[in-house]
């Protein structure tokens, strides 16, 4: 199983032409899906102005940054700027990049140079992602699953479920899985339940 890789969010919930913000071992990145599929993770911040690039706007194979309109192809190089339309932008002018990758229906980010792969967990589908200020010992007491590498697996009354943590200072952001067999709607709710367990515990 992958220990080098973080998951940032489902596949599903990133369609093609969008951008959105996410949390690496604590960096801001911007992730995002050109027009023809080709994900991208990225540090959350133009070079130019800093303003964040999970605020831009994707044409095409591109990424333009919403504040100046600089525009970024795939490699993270700026392409274009349209103050200086007839500029070709220097080599230096870059965002700093990550490794992005799809499994299971779920976007991996790991570091450059990352020797394995991301961890696949065959017999489950994606659910759906929520983010809670409960930390990863308190999500386990409240859902009674046992600690896995990426999270925690364990049976439920709805059926088998899989939930890939993402930790930050502030927050723990959950992707749920459910095994094929399990009935959706029910392991959603259990979640629901789970969540504001682990919440009322923080809180107490």
């Amino acid at each position: 199983m992958g220990t080098e890789w973080v998951a940032v969010g489902l596949s599903r919930d990133l369609p093609a032409g969008v951008a959105m913000p996410a949390l690496w071992q604590g960096r801001e990145l911007a992730v995002w899906r050109s027009a023809s599929g080709k994900l991208s993770a990225w540090n959350d911040r133009c070079p130019h102005r800093g303003m964040r690039l999970s605020h831009g706007f994707v044409r095409g194979e591109t990424l333009a940054c919403i504040y100046h309109g600089w525009v970024y192809g795939t490699s993270g190089s700026c392409i274009h700027i349209p103050a200086h339309p007839d500029l070709v932008p220097p080599a230096t002018i870059k965002a700093e990049t990550f490794l992005c990758v799809e499994a299971g229906g779920v976007i991996w980010v790991g570091a450059a140079g990352a020797t394995d792969t991301p961890p696949e967990f065959a017999g489950y589908v994606p659910l759906r992602s929520v983010a809670t200020q409960a930390d990863a010992a308190a999500l386990a007491q409240a859902s009674g699953l046992e600690q896995a590498a990426q999270g925690l697996l364990g049976s439920t009354a709805a059926g088998g479920v899989c939930l890939i943590l993402s930790t930050s200072q502030t927050k723990t952001t959950i992707h749920a899985l459910a095994a094929k067999e399990a009935d959706r709607v029910a392991l959603s709710r259990w979640l629901d339940g789970v969540v504001r367990r682990a919440e009322e515990r923080v809180l107490a």
